[in-house]
């Protein structure tokens, strides 16, 4: 019998908060070895290196060094958005499969510079969406395809949360102008580095839907963004595409009431979806999906799949891809998130312009 392969990961870059996350589902793998870690700020990947005890010979302040003495076949990339492409360019230098947490990039020309760079080397670029992996929206897309909403006719999405300031310090100030001046020290609310509330969350809403949508792209895009004063980046973006259907909504925001980890604000934060023949809500963290049919019009809570191996989170998902030779498919694929990238260019695009913009190929 064929002894099945160890995959060698490492981490780099850890100016975004969810590499932890990830690291600990590549040490949870039975098949999957850490071999790596490294940032040019050590004191950054001292929180991992205490939770998941990694030993000092794999950490690493030289990406280059990383990853000439450990040789992993797989990267797992967190930095900021602006910095995508120049870390995927960096990394694919050295043939190995790259997965670069969400959002794809800051544009689509970077996005498209991140294709080029891994697909020189006959590897896999994978984008995650964490959201691609909540019970409820998988369910979603089950139902979907198994036709019980019929053709998709709309999909409207909200999501968001209280802001990154809520997770940067133990009390918001009450003083508006410390708030400013706070928020503008962080890089999610500066505009080179990729920062507003627009690139953070409308990328999970246009890639998810496109994926609820079987790949149809729109053809025309109108955008608002509101930047408050004082910022340089928005805080609030609504986006209307329209399709040859009819439209879908994206919203983001930063700024709801609650965090919907904690508590669903209102409006709830997660996708409800309408078709010829019902329609479907799909929340973030909620245990149901609601589902209304022409045969049952005053619908019916379903309960959410249970999630297995390999398909609970994204490291499993992409270590048994790669093993069994098959292709990166849904949300993490280049091919439905640059679509997502497309709406998110053109929203950009639109809420500068102040009106409608044909889809950006």
């Amino acid at each position: 019998m064929k002894a099945q392969k160890v995959w060698r990961i490492a981490g780099i870059n850890f100016e975004y908060v969810h590499m932890g996350g990830l690291l600990r589902m590549v040490r949870e793998h039975p098949n999957a070895e850490l071999v790596g870690i490294c940032d040019e700020q050590p004191e950054r990947m001292q929180a991992v290196i205490e939770s998941l005890g990694v030993p000092p010979e794999r950490v690493f302040t030289d990406y280059r060094e990383c990853l000439e003495r450990t040789r992993p076949d797989l990267v797992i990339l967190c930095p900021v958005p602006a910095d995508h492409a120049l870390w995927t360019e960096r990394v694919a230098e050295y043939g190995v499969h790259v997965l670069v947490e969400k959002p794809f990039a800051t544009s689509l020309q970077e996005a498209d510079r991140m294709i080029a760079a891994v697909a020189r080397t006959g590897k896999e670029l994978i984008i995650n969406w964490p959201l691609r992996w909540y019970p409820c929206h998988v369910t979603a897309k089950r139902l979907i395809d198994e036709g019980r909403i019929g053709e998709i006719t709309g999909v409207h999405y909200y999501d968001g949360n209280r802001g990154p300031l809520s997770f940067s310090v133990l009390e918001v100030p009450a003083d508006p102008k410390e708030q400013i001046r706070q928020k503008n020290r962080l890089w999610w609310y500066q505009k080179k580095r990729g920062g507003g509330s627009l690139i953070d969350y409308l990328g999970y809403g246009t890639t998810l839907g496109t994926w609820f949508l079987n790949g149809k792209k729109p053809k025309e895009v109108t955008a608002v963004a509101w930047v408050p004063p004082g910022l340089e980046v928005d805080e609030h973006s609504i986006t209307i595409a329209e399709y040859d259907f009819g439209l879908c909504k994206y919203e983001t925001r930063w700024g709801t009431f609650t965090h919907p980890w904690e508590h669903q604000p209102q409006p709830k934060c997660g996708f409800v979806i309408t078709g010829t023949e019902g329609t479907l809500s799909s929340y973030d963290y909620e245990r149901t999906v609601f589902l209304q049919t022409r045969q049952n019009p005053a619908g019916e809570p379903i309960p959410v799949d249970r999630l297995e191996p390999p398909h609970q989170n994204p490291i499993q998902y992409v270590l048994h891809r790669l093993e069994a030779g098959l292709p990166i498919e849904g949300p993490l694929s280049p091919k439905i998130a640059r679509i997502g990238q497309q709406i998110v260019d053109s929203a950009l695009k639109s809420a500068t312009l102040k009106r409608t913009v044909p889809l950006i190929e």
